[in-house]
């Protein structure tokens, strides 16, 4: 009997018991393939390794996540679809701790690709303002002809990297890259293509009234790839070569890895200048990506190794903020963390920064660094 089948006929004893087996644990535990730079946490992400797969099979399970609760000891964090048709079965089945691992059950909207938005934007400092060059990043922008099916679309310039002494502006696969067929505009995003700011939806469509700051290279991190990536090689003279990002400054050209309530902070398109906490590391999550300007589902892609940040009625990321680059939250240089890409109203998800650096060192011939002090 199939997860499927079993929520089909959710009254039959036999899905009770296939319930129970799923988070029993029948199968001895097998240690993570990734060592963790936290002891206590190897239980939990044992647990995690050994369920998450079957897990994803059943209708409504969106992704799971190591978190920890109030007193720091570590969680198996379950995230459901809260207008799934089988919520409250799906809910049922998990029992408060396994193994010794707390489990904990959260309810969310599916997580998409936040890529563009209907208006809105900015904090104390504008982030959707056409600037004059060299322009800052942290600030609106994609590529120059994102218009179709009757609407035009745009994200986050996030930051600016370095390979081979070459700067390029860093941000999505699905801010810079995602028009992949004719569809609603006749063209497809292309290397060379112009990347602008601000993006169009901050320009009212009209690419006239933006500057084009750098020029599309494809790396193509998606669908087959764990990362959702993209970047532009700036146009001399447009991007400001230090990397100073609005209301954050220059970073540190180094990177941290992330930790679980760990203090960060992004500057982004829609919502500017945020601040939240992590709240789940490990995290295997579905997110739905569109294809061109709301072009309807292009696909479905599982992440792994995702982190999750707090995201409360969409208070730190907001539809727009794709794109924009997760940073450890201190007065000055900050380390990059992360490259934010997707949420819910309650959950934001970034990559981690260094697997992003790692696929854009191999795809343009060199070692991917962050450009800072």
């Amino acid at each position: 009997m199939t997860p499927l089948s079993c929520f089909q006929n959710r009254f039959n004893v036999a899905c009770v018991l296939l319930g129970s087996l799923l988070l029993a644990g029948i199968a001895n535990a097998r240690p993570s393939e990734d060592q963790l730079e936290y002891p206590k946490y190897r239980g939990a992400k044992a647990l995690q390794h050994e369920v998450t797969t079957d897990l994803m099979k059943l209708p409504g399970i969106l992704g799971t996540a190591i978190g920890q609760d109030a007193a720091g000891e570590p969680t198996l964090t379950v995230y459901v679809d809260q207008n799934g048709q089988y919520k409250s079965e799906i809910l049922g089945i998990f029992p408060p701790r396994l193994r010794g691992v707390t489990v904990r059950t959260e309810l969310t909207e599916k997580f998409y690709a936040y890529a563009y938005t209907p208006g809105g934007g900015g904090t104390t400092v504008s982030h959707t303002a056409k600037q004059t060059p060299p322009i800052q990043l942290g600030t609106s922008g994609g590529w120059r002809n994102d218009l179709a099916n009757g609407y035009c679309c745009g994200g986050t310039l996030g930051s600016l990297i370095r390979v081979n002494g070459v700067q390029y502006i860093l941000s999505n696969y699905h801010v810079l890259e995602a028009d992949i067929v004719n569809g609603g505009n006749g063209i497809v995003a292309t290397t060379g293509s112009e990347v602008i700011q601000p993006g169009l939806i901050d320009a009212r469509c009209d690419a006239t009234k933006t500057q084009t700051v750098g020029k599309l290279v494809l790396v193509k991190s998606l669908p087959n790839s764990n990362v959702d990536c993209a970047v532009a090689q700036v146009v001399s003279g447009m991007v400001n070569t230090n990397g100073s990002i609005l209301e954050i400054g220059i970073l540190s050209s180094n990177t941290v890895a992330p930790a679980l309530a760990q203090l960060v902070k992004k500057s982004g398109r829609t919502t500017g200048l945020t601040r939240s906490t992590i709240t789940g590391l490990n995290a295997t999550i579905s997110v739905t990506y569109e294809n061109e300007c709301v072009g309807g589902t292009a696909f479905t892609k599982t992440f792994t190794n995702q982190i999750v940040i707090a995201n409360s009625r969409s208070s730190f990321l907001g539809s727009g903020d794709s794109g924009s680059l997760l940073v450890e939250d201190v007065t000055s240089k900050p380390r990059a963390i992360g490259l934010l890409y997707a949420g819910s109203s309650s959950t934001a998800i970034a990559n981690p920064i260094t697997p992003v650096l790692t696929f854009l060192g191999s795809k343009l011939g060199g070692t991917a660094t962050m450009v800072g002090n």
